[in-house]
């Protein structure tokens, strides 16, 4: 088996951070020579393009919201995003993202994978890929990782549960269930006790206890609970200036060890702000996230910029889908897949790029200049150094492609 198979089988078993050749080298690194990782900001609910990367105000789809100037040319987006308006010029905006995906649970699986559902097969999310697809020896904690609470978090799908996002419901404060509660002794004790255990039953059971992964699932968590990178789950060691520009918020914390994350190494991180599900009071709703957004978005781009660690991370902020032109009788908006924004940069993308507009009308059609969802993970993938046109094998056959066929990388986001 070449070094190569290896690494990706470890990988897709969850245990690459137990490869032989503990080297933080690339970890280390800064700028274009380190390795790549991605942090995706999830907007879950559904984000209205038009009170966020979009707006149109002074008009009657815009609503109550107002528009900003930002650094990036030719570009307004919602004023409830100052913040954000002087660090955006780094990334770039797409206006005119479409899904066919209406439904929050469908619309969250086909934005997370680049696939729509299918009841056959569990694709795995684009954080699962990576971390797949580019493991890196000696990283202790796991490569992909899902900050605060998700109803559909990131799944390793049919490369494995190995693969799905290790998840911390409340980053930065805490490192709950992931240091012993007793004493080195008493643990001693006590993994002593279940080597005895797990002997016995391993005594003429040796294929059965090889395929339930027990010992390797045990040393997998003490290597973690050992390992001097959990600090990374942490933010106490951070500055106060730092910690406060990102907010006093779960989300703000969250983007803050996202960021102490990819500095260790970590290849894929998640973090999900919910409440966007605005069917009434749709411009209160977006206001009220946007004061959590704003600081916490705008600090993480200057944040990884200044550490020099912007030109190797992919930076995502999207969700499952946009909200509609019209406002509803109660002032909210409800979904609507067929044409909404993202904002994606960092990771060698070219900046201050600006692509589609926001469909006006109340027609279901597709926006100008479309970009399907594959193409932009078409994209996201090349960036990161990942073959996105690799096709696996999964457990019962069947050949699938790491993005659909049909995908074309955005020509225009490529440097």
């Amino acid at each position: 088996m070449k070094r190569r198979e290896f690494v990706q089988l470890a990988g897709g078993m969850g245990l690459s951070f137990l490869l032989p050749g503990l080297s933080f080298a690339d970890a280390k690194k800064r700028g274009k020579e380190r390795i790549k990782s991605l942090i995706t900001l999830w907007l879950a609910g559904g984000a209205s393009q038009l009170e966020t990367w979009d707006p149109h105000a002074g008009t009657l789809i815009g609503g109550e919201t107002g528009s900003i100037h930002t650094k990036m040319n030719g570009l307004q987006i919602a004023d409830m995003y100052p913040q954000v308006a002087e660090q955006i010029h780094h990334l770039s905006v797409i206006r005119s993202l479409t899904s066919k995906e209406g439904d929050h649970e469908r619309g969250t699986y086909y934005l997370k994978t680049g696939y729509r559902p299918d009841p056959t097969l569990i694709h795995p999310s684009i954080g699962a890929i990576a971390a797949h697809e580019l493991p890196e020896p000696g990283i202790e904690i796991p490569q992909h990782i899902s900050l605060l609470k998700s109803q559909w978090p990131a799944r390793g799908g049919f490369l494995g549960p190995g693969l799905d996002a290790f998840k911390i419901q409340n980053p930065g404060l805490n490192l709950q269930n992931m240091k012993a509660l007793v004493s080195g002794t008493r643990q001693k004790q006590r993994l002593e006790g279940l080597e005895k255990l797990t002997s016995s039953f391993a005594n003429g059971r040796f294929s059965r206890l090889k395929r339930t992964m027990h010992r390797q699932t045990i040393d997998r968590a003490l290597t973690m609970m050992r390992s001097e990178q959990l600090k990374a789950f942490l933010i106490e060691d951070e500055p106060k200036a730092i910690q406060n520009s990102y907010g006093d918020t779960r989300f703000g914390r969250g983007c803050l060890v996202a960021r102490r994350l990819v500095e260790q190494g970590v290849r894929a991180v998640e973090v999900t702000l919910k409440g966007f599900d605005t069917h009434a009071n749709n411009y209160e709703g977006h206001l009220t996230q946007a004061k959590i957004l704003d600081p916490a978005f705008a600090s993480l781009i200057d944040d990884l910029k200044q550490r020099d660690l912007l030109d190797s991370t992919v930076v995502l902020c999207i969700g499952e889908f946009g909200r509609t032109p019209q406002i509803n009788p109660v002032g909210g908006r409800d979904h609507w897949p067929h044409g909404f924004s993202c904002v994606v940069g960092g990771g060698g993308l070219r900046s201050g790029v600006l692509i589609g507009e926001t469909d006006i009308s109340t027609e279901k059609k597709p926006p100008a200049n479309p970009i399907h969802i594959p193409d932009l993970y078409a994209t996201v993938f090349k960036t990161l150094g990942v073959d996105f046109e690799f096709e696996y094998d999964t457990p019962i056959g069947r050949p699938m492609r790491i993005v659909d066929k049909k995908a074309r990388v955005i020509q225009r986001l490529v440097s």
